[in-house]
């Protein structure tokens, strides 16, 4: 039943006036607060100590709350004196894959694929801005009209993108990537037919063996879980550095050292490049390297690693196809300010990389890992390439989602050898000619 012009101003108005109070016990609270002992206190024992102050300021006032009312009003108190205020309740919901916020009245979500708007909202610019601060203060970032675009990350690793006024025309934008503090791990990604299970073989395999492999795929196509999953593989004697933007790896072994880009400072000084620390990464005697994205001058380095030691390398790139993804690297190359010959920067890319994983996110929200591809090496100046597994869209369902089938080729990688010296050995039936798994 629709809602009368009448019950809707009702409902803005009492919405107004509860936002009205909180704003009036949240500013009491912080006249209150002595921050002298706040910051002896423990963070659960201070959330406590606060609830029962903000329990009192609730009863010195007049307006008549119920139950449910009052509890809301308390968490939406302290969400926004210790959290993200209005995130935290999107943030506290695991079905939630990203959060798109366009200025304080239009907050998006995707959950399983689909995007919907939410009725949660910001009081002002003001407000979400305080929001994006407190945010990327957290760690040592800053977002200022001089600097009016900044990646940071949340505690639990997601990933979070702002660009404020001048440049977003109505109001601060927000993305926040969410990236959960319990990752997904192989057995979630084989339930949702992200892959089967012979193609996870293949790729512990090929960890184990040491090859260098490349993960490409579009903006949410799941390159850095896949990542994730695959480093499950490493070794735990292995001892692993990862560079990243910001940093969002959550790598379970032991021997890990995590690095992380720096921006420059507000003098436009200070700034320290992926490029930066792949070269000092050489010197710290990794055994692998894993940088999050390759996006510039930094490929030709991680090449050089590749080529010089370094085996088991891993990287993701954004591209649409293995092939485009070669090509893109080769002018992430030309980045660097070398002027390569085709062929030699075609020779170095053939010899460093082994393994090229495409991941793509289909209609309607599956993703999907779509080719596993082998790099052969130089045919005069082109570089050969063969799928070992592919995955072909048939069509969509009745939901919108897009349906298909995983083939194996029929190929066997050139590569075997070097699993069989590692000690992994794979049935000959695992690279049969076949459909594996159909949706």
């Amino acid at each position: 039943m629709a809602k009368t012009p009448l019950a809707t101003t009702r409902e803005k108005t009492q919405d107004s006036e509860f936002e009205e109070l909180k704003r009036r016990i949240h500013g009491k609270l912080v006249d209150k607060l002595d921050l002298t002992r706040v910051g002896d206190l423990e963070g659960d024992v201070l959330r406590r100590e606060i609830r029962l102050v903000v329990e009192h300021l609730c009863d010195t006032e007049d307006t008549l709350l119920n139950r449910n009312e009052r509890e809301r009003l308390i968490d939406e108190v302290l969400d926004e004196t210790f959290g993200l205020g209005p995130l935290e309740l999107l943030l506290k919901d695991p079905s939630i894959s990203d959060i798109l916020i366009n200025g304080p009245r239009n907050v998006y979500v995707e959950r399983k694929g689909k995007m919907e708007k939410t009725s949660v909202t910001f009081r002002d610019n003001n407000h979400l801005m305080q929001i994006i601060d407190r945010i990327v203060s957290k760690v040592g970032r800053r977002v200022d009209e001089v600097c009016p675009m900044v990646d940071a990350r949340l505690p639990d690793g997601s990933r979070v993108n702002a660009i404020i006024p001048p440049l977003a025309l109505d109001g601060p934008s927000v993305s926040i990537r969410r990236f959960g503090a319990n990752p997904l791990k192989l057995e979630d990604l084989l339930n949702f037919k992200a892959f089967t299970p012979e193609m996870v073989m293949l790729l512990e395999g090929a960890i184990k063996a040491r090859l260098n492999i490349v993960i490409s795929g579009g903006t949410g196509s799941g390159k850095t879980t896949l990542l994730n999953t695959l480093s499950s593989f490493i070794s735990n004697s292995d001892r692993i550095v990862t560079i990243e933007d910001a940093a969002e790896l959550q790598l379970q072994q032991d021997h890990v050292v995590r690095l992380e880009t720096r921006p420059p400072n507000i003098e436009g000084k200070g700034a320290i490049t992926a490029t930066d620390l792949v070269r000092n990464a050489l010197r710290m005697r990794p055994e692998r390297i894993i940088i999050g994205e390759c996006r510039g001058a930094e490929t030709l380095d991680m090449l050089q690693a590749m080529n010089t030691g370094h085996e088991g390398s891993l990287t993701t790139i954004h591209a649409n196809s293995p092939r485009d993804g070669i090509a893109r690297i080769e002018t992430m190359i030309t980045m660097a300010g070398f002027e390569l010959p085709l062929k030699a920067m075609r020779q170095q890319i053939s010899s460093a990389i082994d393994l090229i994983i495409q991941a793509n996110r289909l209609q309607g929200g599956p993703r999907k890992i779509t080719h596993i591809t082998e790099i052969l090496g130089m045919e005069q100046d082109t570089i050969v390439m063969q799928d070992v597994y592919h995955y072909v869209q048939d069509g969509i369902d009745e939901n919108g989602r897009a349906r298909g089938r995983f083939v194996a080729t029929g190929i066997r990688p050139s590569f075997m050898d070097r699993l069989e010296a590692a000690g992994v050995r794979l049935p000959a039936s695992a690279f049969r000619q076949r459909v594996m798994l159909e949706d």
